[in-house]
């Protein structure tokens, strides 16, 4: 549920007392209202520019990265059928890495491989 609601608590909304209505969680809240004073770029004009550049977008996620800094993932599937996540800053809007799930997955199975031949 948490993911379904980011892009729209994102948005510009000028139903305040709906976004009270749907109780968001603490990390929407504080999402919303950077948005709001202008300290995040909004998901929605983000997401036109990263399903062009990267590929269909499946989840959406508020994380914080390894440097603590405050990112959008996006896990996207590529028109390859590839899965990879993007971690976009929140602040600038600008794409900070692009990871392949998939080959993660692989190189940790192709790792165990290695050690038992």
């Amino acid at each position: 549920m948490r993911l379904l609601l980011l892009p729209f608590l994102l948005l510009p909304s000028a139903a305040g007392s709906q976004d009270r209505a749907l109780a968001p969680l603490p990390d929407h809240e504080a999402a919303r209202r950077g948005v709001e004073r202008g300290e995040m770029v909004p998901l929605g004009s983000l997401m036109p520019r990263i399903e062009r550049e990267f590929g269909r977008v499946l989840e959406v996620e508020l994380e914080e990265a390894d440097d603590g800094r405050m990112v959008y993932e996006f896990e996207i599937l590529r028109s390859d059928g590839r899965l990879i996540e993007v971690d976009v800053d929140v602040v600038t809007g600008l794409v900070v890495e692009v990871e392949d799930e998939e080959d993660d997955d692989d190189d940790d199975d192709d790792d165990d491989d290695d050690g038992m031949e």
